[in-house]
């Protein structure tokens, strides 16, 4: 029995040591995601009160959101939106459960696949480790920080005042969603052939479930489509609506299934390698120039999220069709999606700026992680040999920003063209025109984001975690800001704050110069203090 016991155990020896030691190096990585969950749902119980003080305010709410499936593709289904807790879980269940499972996934695979390319599992290899410690090692790292982020947000959501039962309840969500993507990211990095397709597959997966269940809930289905679907069930608990806690048990079953799958996977597959292999590249190199190098190593990516805003233009088009049976006078939606606005144009106006800002916030992200990929690029020791030949650092890094402007710009302009051919179909008043253009003038905003980025990656690359802050603050103060009504000045600190309202009266064009100029300060800082510090420092 003790031979038994060991040859059984042996795949995880050192689990502990190398989970506690994760922890406590990438454990922190995992507190962003932990941060915008507890910040959504607090949030929610916070302004509630204040924008929708009145019975009268809470019914016309209720009218307006349930009148209009459109609301349903992103936030679910409202079951009640009399009360502030019915208002937290529409507003917070189904983006604050995306949000931890996202992190989840880079959280697994930056513990697992990513270790495989870097070289860094092959050194752990060499101490005292089973086989499939790193794997365990990296679904526990998700694990806890799932469970941390569900305790933060129902513990500061209660502090706020939310009701205790149905708080918790809606944090109990958010774990189990990062729980359930924590375990497909274990098997998509078995799939995977590198850290980058594996997390493609699963954030991809992610994704298409996401709007898979939308469009089930504002399309009122049959509930079974629900039930079929992984991110359904955590719609079936109706935190403040019901609160049932039973749906919960499947997804710890679906999570059981998954990972032993994974390390079914883990055990029959090569190390480094994964079971859909990649193609052999040509006998020869055909890519010149650090422009082009730096499009095809983003080329597979690129095509993943032109698909994706291909599919988010249609979801924010079919939400734009809806603006003015949203927009009711006599509501408070219009200071949560339009705030300042007052007359019919100024409300579609501000709706338009407010979605194409949202679509434009989301673009910075394929933006930003390009000019982190020149970090990891670093720290796998592949640009010391390009820099060693012609290639300056400068059109190094130059060719990089590039393709990490362009990118964001593209999907931007993507997503914006089938927002303004939908809007312009609608009787909304909004011609394709003045939508595509709205998504025009936002590029230099998205530009803003990601030259900050660079210039974190350029100069200061130890404080690499800084290039999301403006993703972050972006985010925050367009979707709270405003419903919180902070100064001018402290709103002013996105960018998308300045992009001026095309298809509204007197638009102010000025705000685009100031983005201009601090993009080209941001840009210049990358480049100088690229050129001068060391390489992989």
């Amino acid at each position: 029995m003790t031979a038994l016991g060991t040859s059984l155990t042996a795949p995880l020896t050192g689990t502990r040591r190398l989970l506690r030691t994760t922890l406590h190096h990438d454990g922190r990585l995992f507190a962003p995601w932990v941060v915008i969950a507890s910040a959504l749902s607090a949030s929610s119980v916070l302004i509630y009160p204040f924008v929708f003080p009145t019975a009268a305010d809470r019914f016309a709410l209720a009218t307006a959101i349930g009148a209009n499936p459109a609301l349903g593709l992103i936030f679910g289904p409202a079951f009640d939106l009399t009360t502030v807790d019915g208002f937290n879980a529409w507003r917070s269940l189904a983006l604050g459960g995306f949000l931890v499972a996202l992190g989840a996934i880079v959280a697994v695979v930056r513990a697992t696949r990513a270790q495989e390319d870097s070289g860094q599992a092959e050194l752990l290899a060499s101490g005292v480790l089973g086989r499939s410690s790193r794997l365990m090692a990296g679904i526990g790292v998700a694990l806890v920080g799932s469970v941390a982020a569900g305790l933060v947000a129902g513990v500061l959501t209660v502090a706020c005042g939310g009701a205790w039962g149905a708080s918790m309840l809606l944090g109990a969500t958010f774990t189990a969603s990062g729980w359930m993507f924590a375990a497909v990211a274990a098997v998509t990095v078995q799939v995977g052939s590198d850290a980058r397709t594996a997390s493609s597959l699963a954030v991809g997966t992610l994704g298409t479930l996401f709007l898979l269940r939308g469009f089930c809930a504002s399309l009122d289905a049959p509930a079974w489509t629900l039930w079929a679907n992984p991110l359904g069930w955590t719609l079936q608990t109706r935190p403040a609506s019901g609160d049932h806690w039973a749906p919960l048990l499947l997804a710890v079953a679906l999570v059981v299934v998954l990972v032993t799958v994974a390390f079914a996977l883990q055990a029959r597959r090569d190390y480094g390698q994964g079971t859909i292999a990649p193609r052999p590249g040509p006998a020869r190199g055909t890519t010149r120039g650090p422009w082009r190098l730096a499009a095809r190593l983003t080329r597979g990516a690129a095509l993943t999220w032109l698909v994706a805003f291909a599919m988010l233009g249609v979801v924010f088009g079919y939400f734009t069709t809806s603006v003015q049976d949203i927009l009711r006078a006599d509501s408070g939606v219009q200071q949560i999606l339009a705030a300042g606005a007052v007359t019919p144009a100024q409300l579609t106006a501000a709706f338009l700026r407010t979605v194409l800002s949202l679509i434009g916030i989301l673009a910075t992200v394929s933006g930003v992680q390009v000019m982190l990929r020149v970090r990891a690029e670093e720290l796998s020791d592949r640009v010391e040999p390009v820099l060693a030949g012609a290639v300056t650092r400068t059109r190094y890094l130059a060719a990089h920003i590039g393709v990490a402007l362009a990118l964001p710009t593209v999907l931007l302009l993507v997503a914006g063209t089938v927002v303004a051919t939908l809007a312009a179909g609608a009787d909304i008043g909004i011609s394709f025109g003045d939508a595509f253009t709205q998504a025009v003038v936002t590029v230099p905003a998205v530009w803003t984001v990601v030259a900050l980025s660079a210039a974190v990656v350029g100069a200061r690359p130890a404080a690499a975690l800084a290039a999301w802050a403006g993703v972050l603050v972006s985010f925050v103060l367009t979707l709270l800001g405003p419903t919180f009504g902070l100064d001018d000045w402290v709103l002013g600190i996105s960018p998308f704050w300045h992009v001026p309202q095309v298809a509204g009266p007197d638009p102010d064009w000025s705000g685009l110069g100031w983005l201009a100029l601090v993009t080209a300060a941001f840009l210049t800082v990358g480049l100088v203090g690229f050129r001068r510090r060391d390489v992989a420092r």
